[in-house]
């Protein structure tokens, strides 16, 4: 990944701060960007990026993945489910690995996320943990997020985390 500083543009609204990221498919300019508001301090480890600017690629939306096996029966078979660990940062490491292999599928990686939505069982107790994990997965890519703290999952309630996402893939 090849990461440029852009100069800092104003267009009438808040003074923003672009960086350039994942270069097109021909190698002629960013394929999308990361984009900060005013103030934003690098140092800060945050575990997303408040907007990313789309350029070009292709669109694809990842379904809700788990540490469950993406292909299992509905309605749910429980025996389905008896090998996923309690334990949230093993279930974010399956639950990256399912994500990171439908994202293959579709032909892309994880640095192609632009968004994704986290759904987790008891945020305070498992946040930690989880951030861990995909932050590990991630690495310096930090795609545009959202938390949601919820009861349960459908899928089982064994399960703590549920990721979504959004993916611009090479044309």
């Amino acid at each position: 990944m090849v990461s440029v500083r852009l100069r800092d543009v104003s267009i009438g609204l808040p003074l923003l701060a672009l960086y350039a990221c994942a270069q097109a498919p021909d190698s002629t300019g960013p394929r999308f960007e990361y984009v900060h508001v005013k103030g934003h301090d690098p140092s800060m480890n945050m575990p997303y990026t408040p907007a990313i600017k789309v350029h070009a690629g292709k669109t694809v939306y990842l379904s809700g993945v788990t540490a469950a096996p993406v292909y299992h029966h509905h309605p749910h078979i429980a025996a389905e489910f008896d090998n996923i660990p309690a334990d949230a940062g093993a279930q974010a490491e399956m639950t990256m690995e399912n994500l990171r292999m439908v994202l293959a599928a579709a032909g892309g990686d994880l640095t192609d996320i632009v968004r994704v939505t986290r759904f987790m069982v008891d945020q305070a107790r498992n946040q930690d943990a989880i951030n861990a994990v995909m932050g590990r997965y991630f690495g310096a890519h930090r795609p545009a997020s959202t938390s949601v703290e919820i009861a349960r999952l459908a899928t089982d309630p064994r399960l703590v985390l549920e990721v979504e996402a959004v993916a611009v893939v090479a044309e």
